[in-house]
């Protein structure tokens, strides 16, 4: 009991943390919608909102580890919440100057920031009370991200977008001078939330520092194994269960950032207003934290970690299919419903690509962190075929089936090869 009062702040702060986590990610699926009409951006153009986000873990994956090596992780967690402060204050003179590639770099050093901390906080989960508890703590934590990530675009767009539909048919009929007053009044309301961000990320930061947070360092701190590595294994490269679960991780991360980033946009071209369609990001991310909370009462009690993908993958690809064949709000409906198909495959492809890696075990979960940069490839690709006439934005998401189809091979083949012959 005195262990349990003792680790309360600690996990309070991890679990705030991890709040963090989740509102800054989904934050971007208003953006898009945001920056596509205060820039006078393509489809294509806009979803290079998602790119600058995600390739910053790809390219910081690595380097956040040797970072963490340096500094400890508690001292590395207060970095990376400083960082993404500027990320967020750069935002300020990108809405002065309405520059889209200001408001990328910020998002790029947002990510930056995140990569790092998500990193450096991962660690204290299991630290921050039993071992034998270590997966509760672990799914309320989730949970505080999926809630955060489904809140997140309610209330951006509630501050940004309030009135889009009354603005998009003045901008459609102002004249040169007048449209450029309307766009700088639109890319001027970023201003305030994301001031107001970097200063909670700043007091966020000093909490950290002076909190009562065990101060681990990177070796202590680092993912370690007890299992032997195989005998004849000398390279990352021998573990097909490693390498497909790099690419299976891919591809969940691109259709999941999909699913709620592009169903704001895609409601718009089917002549939904505007005023509903800010609003579609919540019903996929609501669908997750549904998702996630019969992972928490199901796996491993009822469905293995290996069936719960093979019914995830299938769920996906019946949901992308049937979003594409049907018509207005059902169709919208499917794609939010990928939401509770994509919510397990996180949780569920990490262990399987990390089974049996004994001392490759921290190169493996670096490959893994990287892969997330599916999230900064798969969606602008959905957007470029959108913007393709014959095409369009219902029949652009046939990129999704072949994704769901390989995650499908991973849960049934893949993750069990252990030798590529």
């Amino acid at each position: 009991m005195q262990q349990s009062s003792s680790n309360l702040g600690p996990t309070l702060i991890i679990g705030g943390l991890f709040f963090v986590f989740g509102f800054v990610t989904w934050l971007n699926s208003t953006l898009v919608q945001y920056l596509r009409i205060a820039c006078q951006l393509t489809t294509f153009q806009s979803f290079f909102v998602t790119f600058a986000f995600y390739i910053s873990y790809f390219i910081m994956a690595l380097p956040a580890s040797a970072l963490l090596r340096k500094t400890g992780f508690k001292n590395g967690m207060m970095v990376g919440l400083l960082i993404m402060a500027v990320g967020a204050l750069l935002f300020i003179p990108a809405a002065h100057t309405r520059t889209y590639g200001i408001f990328l770099s910020g998002l790029f050093i947002i990510g930056t920031g995140l990569s790092i901390l998500q990193t450096a906080t991962n660690p204290y989960i299991t630290r921050l009370g039993p071992i034998e508890s270590a997966a509760q703590r672990i799914s309320i934590m989730g949970i505080c991200n999926k809630v955060a990530g489904a809140s997140a675009p309610i209330i951006l767009s509630a501050m940004i977008l309030s009135d889009a539909d009354n603005l998009v048919k003045q901008l459609s009929n102002a004249g040169v001078v007048q449209k450029g007053q309307l766009l700088n009044e639109l890319a001027s309301r970023v201003i305030l939330p994301y001031g107001v961000m970097a200063a909670v990320l700043v007091c966020l930061a000093g909490l950290v520092k002076f909190s009562s947070l065990p101060d681990i360092d990177g070796e202590e701190g680092a993912e370690t194994s007890d299992e032997e590595t195989p005998s004849g294994y000398t390279s990352i490269f021998q573990f097909p269960n490693l390498i497909l679960g790099v690419i299976a991780l891919f591809l969940y991360v691109g259709v999941e950032v999909m699913a709620g980033d592009t169903i704001g946009v895609y409601g718009q071209a089917i002549n939904i207003p505007l005023s509903e369609a800010r609003f579609f990001p919540f019903f996929t991310l609501s669908a997750m934290v549904v998702g996630y909370l019969v992972g928490i009462f199901a796996i491993p009690k009822y469905v293995t970690q290996s069936r719960a993908l093979l019914y995830s993958s299938l769920l996906g690809l019946l949901l992308s299919v049937l979003a594409i064949v049907t018509h207005g709000y059902v169709s919208v409906l499917f794609i939010a419903l990928l939401g509770l198909a994509n919510a397990l495959m996180w949780p569920a492809i990490w262990p399987l690509a990390l089974d049996g890696l004994g001392k490759f075990i921290k190169t493996g979960s670096a490959f893994l962190i990287m892969a997330i940069i599916g999230g900064a490839l798969l969606p602008p690709l959905w957007g470029k075929l959108a913007d393709v006439s014959f095409i369009g934005y219902r029949q652009a998401y046939w990129i999704m089936v072949p994704c769901y189809l390989f995650i499908w091979f991973y849960s049934v083949k893949g993750s069990k090869l252990k030798a590529w012959s």
